[in-house]
């Protein structure tokens, strides 16, 4: 289970190329189906608009028809009477001679629904057909029958082909001779334009897949240049890390032999000197006493009192590299005995003022402000040729702040080996790593560092009430 939740995390280049692929992949496919709605949507009305066209066309094809089959033998049904057998027998002639084309033919039912003339279909002639349906369920009969009574006009129905005997679908003209109560007509099969409709429409729908396929091989290019860019700023951002890396390993290296140098300073200079100087004290207690000589109690004290010179140079020593103070009593009186060596080793008037937290910082925070402190004060003391410093430390509904003001000649633009120093870099370094801020402002008047810690480093009061026996409230 733990190695399946494992191989489920994703790193933070799978995350980048996810946030740009994902919108990528969705846009496209947006912009796809738009362009796909929006081109059946023209493509169905420009069909329509042919349909239309095509069947409108036929229709006044019929209507030429039957106009002039209707001239070629008004003159007998004009001079006729409603019940003159054979007028009609002569018109049922010539209509039933009048076809054309494949399919073509007019057609004759009276009113009651017996078919009289049918060419093409000789076996519909002298039967009733009123009740007729096709296959769509439509009466055709009494659809021209309805059509002529009410003058004229077109019915669209199914019918068999002559050719096929197959259903097809056509578009009939109608007019009646009313005086003789007939349905007259003629009609031309539309499969045709059914065939043209319906091939406009696969090539309309190829055109949409054509365009789909346009879509996802541009976005898969895109796909890939965003997997490539990531690679490559993958791989540029490995080579800065890593150069980075190599630089913070060297740094550290550097304070490290920084730090150690001045140990051994301090060591060599401070403690070594006074611990020759209470060796050789002993010597010549030591030869006074084994002459008896009553003056060997002098070198003696003042031995002693090069030895206790020398244990409290230990303890500054081993305070710098790591303040007890810090620990057993908190941050604020950590800052406070840290000032107080300052001006006493200086002579540089210095000012603390702090407030008590109603939380207290956790351990990384105070460890990294009271570093801040030390290193700004270092810098006044080799650099700021300041007269007076003033630290504050304070806590607020954000966190904490500490700030460090002098009165020296600031930090100036020419002098690089103080703005591009490890000590600046160091107190940046100390509050990136607590997510805080650090900014410094300097002047010909002075320098001001204010270091910013976020709440985030101020522990509970749970946790401060149970460790408020061995430790102060910052």
């Amino acid at each position: 289970m733990a190695w399946s939740v494992h191989r489920l995390r994703i790193t933070n280049g799978q995350k980048l190329f996810l946030l740009a692929s994902v919108p990528l992949i969705l846009s496209a496919a947006a912009i796809a189906w738009l362009v796909a709605s929006q081109a059946r949507a023209m493509a169905d009305r420009e069909i329509a608009v042919l349909e239309d066209q095509l069947i409108e066309a036929k229709k006044r094809e019929l209507r030429n028809y039957v106009t002039q089959a209707r001239n070629g033998f008004y003159f007998i049904y004009g001079s006729a009477e409603p019940d003159d057998q054979d007028a009609r027998n002569q018109v049922a002639q010539i209509l039933s001679a009048m076809i054309y084309g494949d399919e073509g033919f007019f057609f004759v039912y009276d009113y009651d629904g017996t078919n009289l003339v049918s060419p093409r279909q000789t076996d519909l002639i002298n039967k009733n057909w009123i009740h007729l349906e096709d296959g769509d369920g439509t009466k055709v009969v009494q659809e021209f029958i309805a059509t002529a009574r009410s003058g004229a006009g077109y019915v669209e129905h199914l019918w068999p082909k002559p050719s096929t005997g197959q259903e097809a679908r056509m578009i009939t003209y109608v007019t009646s001779f009313p005086s003789w109560r007939w349905a007259v007509g003629t009609g031309v099969f539309i499969d045709d334009v059914v065939a043209s409709v319906a091939a406009a429409r696969a090539e309309v729908e190829a055109r949409v897949q054509q365009t789909f396929v346009y879509i996802s091989a541009i976005t898969l290019a895109a796909l890939l240049m965003v997997f490539l860019t990531g690679v490559f700023l993958n791989v540029r951002e490995r080579k800065l890390a890593d150069a980075k890396l190599r630089e913070l390993a060297q740094r550290v290296l550097d304070t490290q032999e920084e730090e150690r140098g001045r140990v051994a300073r301090e060591l060599h200079d401070g403690i070594s000197q006074i611990l020759v100087g209470v060796k050789y004290a002993l010597d010549v207690a030591l030869r006074r006493a084994r002459k008896g000589d009553p003056t060997a109690t002098e070198p003696l004290e003042k031995g002693i009192d090069n030895l206790n010179t020398a244990i409290t140079e230990v303890r500054r020593i081993s305070r710098d590299l790591r303040p007890g103070v810090l620990d057993d009593l908190g941050l604020g009186p950590a800052i406070k005995s840290l000032s107080e060596d300052f001006r006493a080793r200086t002579g540089i008037e210095t000012v603390f003022d702090t407030v008590v937290f109603r939380n207290r910082l956790d351990q990384n925070a105070k460890i990294a402000l009271y570093r801040i402190a030390q290193e700004a004060l270092t810098n006044v003391e080799r650099h700021a040729k300041a007269t007076r410093v003033m630290i504050d430390l304070r806590g607020h509904r954000d966190g904490a702040t500490l700030r460090i003001q002098d009165d020296g000649r600031g930090i100036e633009s020419k002098d690089a080996r103080i703005r591009d120093g490890i000590g600046l870099r160091n107190m940046q370094e100390r509050i990136d790593q607590l997510g805080g801020t650090l900014r410094i402002l300097s002047s010909p008047e002075g320098t001001s560092i204010e270091a910013d810690v976020p709440l985030t480093h101020m522990l509970p009061p749970e946790d401060r009430k149970q460790s408020k026996l061995t430790e102060a409230p910052v």
